[in-house]
């Protein structure tokens, strides 16, 4: 089940690094990044929970950079620009910032679950060790 939402998380954020370029760059740096994303998740996570949460906060990373990409490729092509360029740059900074907004904060929420869960997790464990070590000490008397 981990490896699917490996798949899955890592494809999200190639796909996002993709939308970041506007799909101008190359197929190589996109599998690039999708490795590099894959691995990152492969050594960094150790549940489903965490896993997402590098993987929607990567995405809202991607995100909030887009509009700047946006301008400086667009910056790039002319002195001035005109309005309709303007007007892209205006909802690209919008959408781009709310959305970033979203991601960010839902793998905040993630990440709090994440060690929410972990700490649940190691109060059990340490909570279950003292009782078997006085049912070892009752059975042996």
């Amino acid at each position: 089940m981990i490896f699917l939402n490996l798949f899955f998380g890592t494809l999200v954020a190639a796909v996002g690094f993709w939308l970041l370029w506007g799909g101008s760059v190359s197929a190589v740096i996109v599998v690039g990044w999708a490795l590099s994303v894959g691995l990152f998740l492969w050594f960094m996570t150790g549940s489903i929970t965490e896993l997402w949460a590098w993987s929607t906060l990567l995405l809202g990373l991607e995100s909030f950079t887009w509009p700047v990409v946006l301008m400086i490729q667009l910056r790039g092509q002319a002195e001035s620009l005109p309005e309709s360029e303007m007007g892209t740059i205006l909802s690209a900074v919008v959408l781009g910032l709310f959305s970033s907004v979203f991601w960010i904060s839902f793998s905040y929420g993630l990440f709090k679950r994440a060690r929410k869960l972990a700490a649940s997790v190691h109060a059990e464990q340490t909570a279950t060790e003292p009782l078997s070590r006085a049912n070892k000490k009752r059975k042996s008397r």
